[in-house]
């Protein structure tokens, strides 16, 4: 096996850069415990997630007032208790929210497949304030969607596997490493155990059929028997050229609309820190806010998360690391930073719209497969879906491999 790393590092979106002052994360990511694929495959390669994640059980913060805290009791005593204790609501508020969660569950989880966020928001009667302090924080997060505009049977399917899943399942799990040393790194050197080679700065662009299989620019002396293209979905028609039968599919993902997700880093003096290693705000341009001294040990560290399209990705890097600045100086009594650094993904989601048609793993090609977040699967664009994905793709193209050889 070879595997061709277009970048100079493995990883993709979720690895470390180095910038001048000192190591960050290419964005700031959230795990849950839900994410099981991802958990076992971290355990294949040898990484002990006890080791490398701060295990937290659920506790949503969304400034000003309200909070969402699920107990570490057994499911589903955790959600419900969590639920009624939920803070920032109005009696009224909690009983909608339990309701419409004890309504989908007993749909079991399922609703009409055109329906946005919204128009099962409004069809459950949710009220104004719960959507603005619940509803619409977690479906950004989740889904890096707008509630007008994002799937709900999508988003339905990440509550099922979370508050209505196991308690573990809704656990937070904040990662005390770099992302390159969390998953890729270790998976990587499991990879080269085992026989495996990686090429990294090795950007394939061509893949040709030949007699005795496939021939890839990055490569051109070697054949391979068969290929999974974990390549982004708008690469996909330029690579594929080649392989007329993935035309069609091709041609539908360079229309998909995407969504950014940009984090604003900025060092502050060791005092300032936050109650909570994540905190949540439903106004002005800081969406979730991540104190990093709790997980790296880097007092002052703190990264903000804005996902979704909005009027902040037409300003410059330096007015919204200004504007960053000024709500956190409003919200916390903090000075001006000592430095900040934006990290901007144009395209780091797709948009988890209800009518989007994701392409299965397989192709026509029968040991050519498709792999990323961006297939058809249950989840939004996440590192479970993505891990969820490579493995659909693996395990396809190695049967695939095998019935040529029993032929």
């Amino acid at each position: 096996m070879q595997v061709f790393e277009a970048g100079p590092a493995l990883g993709g979106r979720a690895r470390r850069v180095n910038v001048p002052e000192g190591e960050l994360d290419n964005g700031q990511h959230l795990l849950l415990g839900a994410y099981g694929t991802l958990l076992g495959l971290m355990r294949e390669v040898g990484v002990d997630p006890a080791q490398v994640f701060l295990d937290a059980p659920l506790d949503l913060q969304v400034d000003p007032d309200f909070r969402l805290h699920c107990p570490d009791l057994p499911a589903p005593l955790h959600s419900l208790v969590g639920l009624l204790r939920a803070q920032g609501l109005s009696v009224s508020g909690k009983l909608a929210l339990v309701r419409a969660l004890l309504q989908a569950q007993l749909a079991r989880w399922r609703t009409r497949p055109d329906w946005t966020v919204r128009d099962w928001l409004q069809a459950r009667a949710q009220p104004a304030d719960l959507i603005e302090r619940f509803w619409r924080p977690l479906t950004v997060a989740a889904l890096n969607t707008p509630p007008e505009i994002a799937s709900a049977q999508v988003l339905l399917n990440v509550l099922r596997d979370s508050l209505g899943g196991p308690a573990f399942a809704s656990h937070m799990l904040f990662p005390r490493v770099d992302f390159s040393a969390l998953w890729p790194e270790p998976a990587g050197r499991y990879v080269e155990r085992h026989g495996g080679k990686i090429q990294c700065g090795s950007m394939v662009r061509r893949i040709e059929p030949i007699a005795a299989g496939y021939q890839i620019d990055a490569a051109p002396d070697d054949a391979f028997d068969g290929v999974v293209l974990a390549v982004s979905p708008h690469r996909l028609q330029s690579v594929t050229a080649n392989l007329p039968a993935l035309a069609d599919t091709a041609a539908r993902l360079q229309q998909w609309p995407y969504q950014p997700i940009v984090t604003v880093y900025s060092q502050y003096d060791a005092v300032c820190q936050l109650s909570a290693p994540m905190l949540g705000r439903s106004t002005g341009v800081c969406q979730w806010i991540f104190d990093r001294n709790y997980t790296h040990a880097t007092p002052g560290l703190i990264a903000v998360v804005i996902s979704a399209n909005g009027a902040h990705m037409q300003w410059s890097q330096a007015e919204l690391a200004a504007q960053v600045a000024t709500e956190l100086g409003a919200a916390y009594g903090w000075p001006a930073p000592r430095w900040q650094r934006v990290i901007s993904e144009k395209r780091a989601t797709f948009a988890c719209t209800p009518d989007l048609q994701r392409p299965p793993n397989a192709t026509p090609y029968n040991t050519v497969w498709l792999a990323g977040d961006y297939t058809a699967g249950d989840y939004p664009a996440t590192l479970e879906g993505a891990v969820r994905s490579g493995v659909a793709a693996a395990v396809g193209l190695m049967i695939e491999l095998n019935k040529e050889q029993q032929a």
